[in-house]
């Protein structure tokens, strides 16, 4: 049977989105979306929506525990459609997005759930949390020419950078408690990569509400959203592990042969757990301990 476009799941069944929060999973290609899926669900997220053209395959053991969307990726702008229509149905729920082939850690991940997690970073009166897209890739490229393997995934563990975020609207003076992250791969490469996409923060999670739109930056159209703490303290931040970038950089004609390795002198391998990404500095627990 043919998934349901978002439109008619919104229309027909909304009603599954009533307890959250939500994962929405957006498939690109067939690379690495059962892991991806799987990963989710053990993180606790009450829903995980997958949006997949009908000819990706998914695992029979994952099948039934997800929302499966008929989703056609035409455009930059069409992540961002799907999203802003299930914002404007789950007013008051957490939502969480990612590709395929991507992963989140937040502190403690591995004996903590995704729920409680949120449950006090909604306690510190937040409505949503910046989240670093942090660049895998595979250490040996001749036995995985694509970049993607889950047990040869390399980081880079320095390199990473921050600047001001300017606000045009108001005299390019920097926004307050906002700024633009770079590093990893798409710093090392930016000549292969858009200005344009090569920040590495997302606002991967947020608490949906009457209004609220996600933008083509992966910003919010509520400045407050798209602050990485509160005024008086640090709060709790989260990585998204992505292979997407690496895997992209080897795909285009224009840069697969310019890479030979993704390896550097920084770079280590990812240990696929939440104390790694503390130590360097690439999340943070902020109060919760």
């Amino acid at each position: 049977m043919t998934p349901p476009t978002i439109d008619s799941f919104l229309k027909n069944d909304a009603a599954r989105l009533a307890k959250g929060p939500i994962a929405m999973i957006f498939v690109e290609d067939q690379i690495e979306v059962n892991s991806t899926i799987r990963h989710h669900l053990d993180a606790g997220f009450k829903v995980v929506m997958v949006m997949a053209k009908p000819d990706i395959e998914i695992s029979d053991d994952v099948a039934d525990r997800i929302v499966r969307i008929s989703y056609e990726p035409i455009e930059d702008f069409t992540v961002q459609t799907h999203i802003n229509k299930v914002i404007a149905k789950t007013a008051g729920q957490w939502l969480y997005y990612c590709y395929n082939g991507e992963y989140l850690f937040y502190p403690f991940s591995e004996t903590r759930s995704v729920g409680e997690m949120l449950a006090f970073h909604t306690e510190e009166r937040r409505d949503a949390m910046l989240t670093y897209v942090v660049d895998l890739y595979a250490g040996d490229l001749n036995q995985h020419p694509n970049a993607v393997n889950l047990e040869d995934a390399f980081l880079d563990r320095s390199g990473y950078y921050a600047l001001a975020r300017k606000d045009p609207k108001n005299g390019w003076e920097p926004k307050e408690r906002q700024l633009d992250f770079f590093g990893g791969v798409r710093w090392r490469f930016e000549e292969h990569i858009p200005f344009e996409r090569r920040k590495i923060d997302r606002i991967g999670i947020f608490r949906a509400k009457a209004g609220l739109e996600m933008r083509l930056d992966h910003t919010l159209n509520d400045e407050e959203y798209n602050t990485y703490a509160c005024p008086w303290h640090n709060n709790i931040t989260a990585a998204i592990m992505s292979f997407r970038t690496a895997k992209a950089l080897k795909r285009n004609p224009g840069s697969t042969f310019d890479i030979e390795t993704f390896k550097w002198r920084n770079s280590t391998p990812f240990e696929w757990h939440s104390q790694q990404l503390m130590d360097l500095g690439l999340m943070e627990p902020g109060q919760w301990f």
